[in-house]
């Protein structure tokens, strides 16, 4: 189909279909698709067989008209020399006269008008949901576009944090490494002032005693006796030189312990998407139980709904059993718990101020001692992994020494991790214990009252993290994690005391989410155990300035951890 140029669009001129001059194109015929003058029009187009039939419209309007297909030169496929008149629906064909009356007389039979129509509806219908779809294409590509230069820029800004903490950590390091070798120097300094006092001392009395051996021989050789015997008696007295005391009494050089760096110093690469919101932590209390303690600072479920409770240094230990709203007490010790679990057999395990072997209560409430013996040290938290081993905490005052180890049934220590591999002690004091089914084993150190941290034994023994509290939960208040379990999901569970905000690590000791129990109006929780069905019971302590026994303990249903 020819178009219309207009002058001066940079194309030569479009001239009239029909007199081929340069008069000024006015009019097309949609019919005869052509394009004509003014003059062509009426004296030409007009003689055209039927021309006065045909539809022509001003140039202006060249693009608003469609042209109308001519329906009447479709041949019939069956009957090639006549032309299709009708459409039979029935089987999907053009039809002649000829078809219509030797096969499709009765079948349904439109015009082929109207067939067009209803594919032109379609297609355009399928045109429609094309171009939706290409716009949604498009929304997609930009967002995918917009994703892309997002992630490119925290990319960018991630690498620059990177480089940054590096020079940060490097100047750091090279400062300490300063201070080491300023600390070396002035300790040799000492130590070379000290032996040159010495060796000057000994120098003069060296000097003195020549002296001294000189004159008495002098004497020795006199030949008069008068003189010997008058420088004799003076020599009697002043030939006892006192031989000095030397200031360096031993030597004992500073030697170099290399240190290791973890990913506590240097830092970690983490998921944003891995730090849930608090919102999707699911935290019901179901039950509340009133006690008489002045705190529970151990909880122990047991496999028959009896529940171990211990207020610690306050020196009471009960076995419970809930009762409705109530707690009945079943039995009651006078004992100072530092730590205690109960057994794959029911029992329960004690570790007990000052004795270095560990206790044991026997489901018939009998308290004996166990097999379970970490002389030289005092057991400071017991905790049985997924496989039933026995890990025990240990501290020794005296000895400055602490430790993790592994037992089994039998009391025998399978493995005792005290130091790594430069003989850097690995703990300062374990509080509490628990582990994760991969075998990675979490420790609560307490370093002092206002310093502790997570560390995160491997299965060989070594530190693989080290986690010291979240920044946003701790920005001035510091992180002082209290009691430790492990959540049937294999998540680690820890609770910061001076804050009742529970953290929930992965199974590496990497923060993943956590929950403030103020949401459910909890107060001072510092102890909690998840029992076989994976119910929590949490322990709390009085309330701040209470003097009367009113520690609760909660039932909770838990989801999100």
């Amino acid at each position: 189909m020819a178009s219309y140029q207009p002058h001066g669009s940079g194309q030569a001129p479009v001239k009239c279909g029909l007199c081929e001059t340069d008069r000024p194109i006015q009019w097309k015929c949609m019919d005869c698709s052509l394009l004509m003058c003014d003059h062509c029009k009426d004296k030409v187009h007009s003689k055209f067989k039927n021309g006065l039939d045909h539809k022509i419209i001003d140039k202006n309007e060249i693009g608003l008209h469609r042209e109308v297909l001519d329906f009447t030169n479709i041949k019939c496929h069956e009957h090639t020399l006549q032309l299709s008149c009708l459409y039979c629906k029935t089987c999907d064909v053009f039809v002649c006269p000829s078809c219509i009356a030797k096969d499709h007389k009765k079948h349904d039979l439109i015009e082929i008008s109207d067939v067009y129509k209803t594919n032109v509806e379609s297609l355009k219908r399928k045109q429609n949901k094309m171009t939706q779809k290409d716009s949604g294409i498009k929304v997609k590509k930009d967002d995918l576009n917009k994703n892309m230069s997002a992630r490119i820029s925290m990319y960018s800004k991630v690498r620059q944090d990177i480089f940054t903490h590096e020079k940060i950590i490097n100047k750091q390091v090279e400062k300490y490494f300063k201070e080491l070798v300023d600390k070396l120097d002035q300790s040799h300094e000492t130590d070379l002032t000290l032996v040159k006092s010495d060796l000057n001392a000994l120098s003069l009395f060296t000097k003195d005693t020549e002296d001294k051996v000189n004159e008495i021989q002098e004497l020795i050789e006199t030949h008069n006796a008068t003189e010997f015997f008058k420088g004799a008696t003076m020599m009697q007295i002043s030939a006892e030189i006192q031989e000095p005391q030397t200031k360096q009494r031993f030597f004992s050089p500073l030697q170099f312990v290399p240190g290791n760096i973890t990913q506590s110093h240097v830092g970690s690469l983490q998921d944003e998407r891995s730090l849930s919101k608090e919102t999707k932590i699911s935290l019901v209390i179901k039950k509340e139980y009133q006690t008489e303690l002045e705190i529970i600072a151990f909880v122990s479920p047991c496999l028959d709904q009896s529940i171990w409770v211990s207020s610690g240094n306050y020196k009471v230990l009960q076995r419970v059993i809930p009762v409705e709203n109530n707690l009945k007490v079943m039995s009651t010790f006078n004992i100072f718990v530092c730590g205690m679990a109960v057994s794959p057999f029911n029992q329960l395990l004690l570790c007990v101020s000052g004795k270095t072997r560990l206790r044991q209560i026997s489901s018939n409430g009998e308290l004996t001692d166990s097999v379970y013996d970490v002389t030289p040290f005092i057991p400071t938290a017991v905790h049985f992994s997924s496989g039933n081993k026995l890990i025990v905490g240990a501290h020794q005052v005296k000895l400055g020494r602490s430790a993790v180890i592994i037992m089994n049934k039998k009391g025998d220590k399978e493995n005792i991790y005290e130091h790594n591999k430069h003989n850097q002690a690995l703990f300062t004091n374990p509080w509490h214990i628990s582990s994760t089914s991969n075998g990675n084993i979490h420790v609560v150190d307490k370093i002092s009252d206002d310093n502790r941290k997570v560390v995160v034994l491997g299965q060989e023994g070594n530190i693989i993290n080290e986690y010291t509290g979240y920044s946003i939960l701790h920005k001035s208040i510091p992180f002082k994690p209290f009691n430790i379990a492990t959540s049937p999901s294999d998540n680690v569970v820890v609770i910061s005391l001076n804050t009742s905000i529970l953290h929930i690590l992965n199974d590496n000791g990497f923060l993943v989410s956590y929950f403030n129990f103020k949401e459910v109006c909890m107060q001072s929780p510092c102890s909690f155990a998840f029992n076989r069905s994976g119910q929590l019971y949490i322990g709390c302590t009085r309330a701040a300035g209470s003097q009367t026994k009113e520690a609760k303990l909660y039932a909770i249903d838990i989801a999100g951890f």
